[in-house]
Order: C-alpha cells, then structure tokens, then sequence
C-alpha cells in the first residue's frame, strides 16, 4: 500500500488537490451564513443562492491567495510580496522533513517520529546557540550540524531497534515524538534552557551569530534555511537516484529478502536510512529555532512533523515533489491569518484542506474513480 501511495502518477496527485479545493469549497458554502439566509428562498430567488455561494468560495480562496502568494491590496510592495516570502519561510522545515520522510518511505520505512527529530534538532542546535558564543559563520555552522545530529540520534534510536530487534518503527517513532516533547518541556524548565528573569518556557534568543541570515533584508522573515532547503533536496535527489546507497536503499524498500540474497547488508541499510531521515527532520528543527522563531518554546515544532508526513506522500517522496508540496503546504498555513481576517472564516477551513489532500491522496483509486481515469497496468495484473 505504501509503495502504491508513494508511486502514484503525478496526474493522481494534482487531481487529488483539486478534489480537496472542490469539496472545501462546498462545505464553505454549506458553512456561509449568507449562504443560508438566501437558500431559505431558493425557489423563489434562485440566482441570489449561487452568487452567494460564489461569493462565499471566491473570497475564501482569495483570501488564501493574498495571504500566501501576493497581497494586491498592499500599499508597498513590500507589504505585496510579503505573503509569498511567508510561504517559502513556513515551507522551509517541510520541505526538511518531508525529504527525511520521503527516503524512509522509498526504502520502505513508514517513519512517523519526524516531530521527536525535529524538536531534538531544535533543542540542541537552540542551546549551542545560545549557550556559546562562538565567532561569525563558525557559531551558525556549528549549531546547523547539532541540529542535525540531534535528529538524526532520534531517528537512529528506532533504526536499531527495527534492524536488531524488529521493533515495529511506527510505534518507536510514534513513542519517541512524546518522549522528545516531554523532553523538551522539562527542559525549558531548567536554568540550562530557561530565559533569565522569566519564568515562562522559552530559552534565550539565540546568538545573531548562530542565526540564519535573511535573504532579503530585514522586511521578510525568510532566512537561508530555505536555500539550505534546496540544496538538501539535489542532495537527496543524488543520494537516491546516483549513488550506490540510495540503490541499496531503493532495494531494500522493493523487496528487502532478495537484497539480502544479493549480498545488501540490510540492517545497515535501515540505520543508515533511518538515521539520515532524522537528520534532516534536525534540520528542519535548525529553520526553526535558528531562523525563524530564533528561541526554544513548546510549540517550537508546532505540527511540522506530521504535515511532512502529507508533504512526502503528495510529493511522491521524491525531492522535486516534495520541494513544491512543502511550498503548497506553505501557502496553507501562511495564509491562515488573511483567511480569518479577510474572509471572516474559521483557520480550520485550512485543516480540513490539507486533510482531504491526505484522505485522497492514501487512496489513489478513489482519485480514479471520481475522474474516470483508466487503471494502470500493474494495478489490473495485481488484482488479476
């Protein structure tokens, strides 16, 4: 199932989105007040039913385009181009954990602990971060690689279990997210990690020499991470589709008893993977703590892990794919804030979008058959 899900065809995924659109758009419609106060005299007045019904659904999605791509109410342009910068910062840590994901997922390992990784990479690359004082360009590169390692250590910790054990790693990952979030928690109630003269639970502002610099000067939030971002992405691509780990990798998701016939280690093979994917959930921890919340909270990982789990599955756990899942997914929450004040509804409405991205998007024959689109041929031979 996992392999079908990951390997959908890419008319599969664009139909998925536009299916989740179509149906948010009738349960805006079916949640409009204006919308009900003219169907109680729909046979009278018909038209007056659709156009506030349009009405309802153009000013939600434009709400959600000025929010996330480019506010043409804006006086500036710098207020215009605003939104989409908001999108590249939010895709930042996606884009991060959903590459993670997407190589478990190829190697097939459903690895559900990228928020523990992302709150690790966060917790130690924040304290290396305010806690040395390191110099300029040393202090940023230290604290990316703490980062990074934090996560991967939480990502090695199922890796091993499941390769010497057989631990199951959906329950591991699973456990270790609250182990990481408890964690964290107690954390930010020690000296080591509490602000001073605070007694809420956020740690000190990290050094500026530990922070991502912004790549478009001090009116935008977005930081270098996001260029990080895509170099992490030709990263994997060559990792995967060029070396000789990813081809071991790629076997051992296909089909790990003949890779083991054919000489693979793959035990190694699942550290090796599991470890890597928690690296970069790190990293998408070091966008946050680093870039753009540039101090440890409880909310530091917000639900980022979770929602690379949709961005690796949209993106068809390929680096490309994920890259721009994780800006689409971007938008979504970037515009969050437009879509309450402009539209007058509920952020949810955005929620339920990205659920029904995931709904459709786990059940590619439910996007062909609403579509009327054919059966591939491995699919029929399958079910022959």
């Amino acid at each position: 199932m996992l392999r079908e899900i990951t390997e959908s065809s890419w008319i599969v995924v664009v139909l998925a989105v536009v299916a989740s659109l179509v149906i948010g758009g009738l349960l805006i419609i079916f949640a409009d007040p204006a919308v009900a106060e003219a169907a109680r005299y729909f046979f009278a007045r018909p038209m007056d039913t659709f156009a506030a019904a349009w009405e309802a659904v153009s000013s939600a999605y434009t709400a959600m385009f000025r929010g996330s791509i480019w506010n043409y109410s804006g006086d500036t342009f710098v207020q215009q181009f605003r939104p989409f910068t908001e999108t590249l910062t939010m895709a930042t840590p996606l884009i991060f954990a959903g590459l993670g994901l997407g190589i478990g997922f190829r190697a097939g390992l459903f690895n559900i602990g990228a928020q523990g990784q992302i709150i690790m990479g966060a917790m130690l690359g924040g304290w290396v971060g305010f806690a040395w004082h390191l110099p300029v360009g040393l202090h940023l590169l230290v604290a990316v690689v703490a980062s990074m390692l934090g996560g991967a250590l939480w990502g090695f910790i199922p890796g091993i279990l499941k390769a010497k054990t057989g631990a199951h790693e959906v329950i591991v990952t699973i456990m270790l997210n609250y182990v990481a979030a408890n964690l964290l928690a107690y954390a930010l109630s020690t000296d080591a990690f509490q602000r001073p003269g605070s007694d809420n639970p956020q740690s000190p502002v990290v050094d500026t020499t530990a922070q991502y610099p912004l790549i478009l000067g001090e009116s935008y939030r977005l930081h270098l991470g996001f260029l990080l971002a895509l170099a992490a992405a030709f990263g994997v691509w060559w990792l995967m589709e060029r070396s000789t780990w990813g081809f071991r990798f790629r076997a051992v998701g296909a089909n790990p008893r003949a890779a083991r016939t054919a000489g693979m280690n793959v035990s190694f093979g699942i550290i090796a993977v599991m470890t890597i994917a928690g690296g970069l959930a790190g990293l998408a921890g070091s966008a946050q703590v680093l870039g753009t919340e540039k101090a440890l909270t409880a909310g530091i990982a917000g639900s980022f892990g979770f929602d690379a789990i949709t961005v690796a599955l949209l993106g068809r756990s390929r680096p490309l794919g994920t890259v721009l899942a994780g800006i689409l997914f971007g938008a979504f929450r970037a515009s969050g804030p437009t879509l309450q004040v402009a539209a007058q509804l509920p952020v949810d409405i955005v929620l339920i979008l990205q659920s029904l991205i995931v709904l459709f998007i786990a059940a590619p024959p439910l996007v062909r058959f609403l579509f009327r689109l054919p059966t591939p041929t491995n699919e029929k031979v399958v079910a022959a």
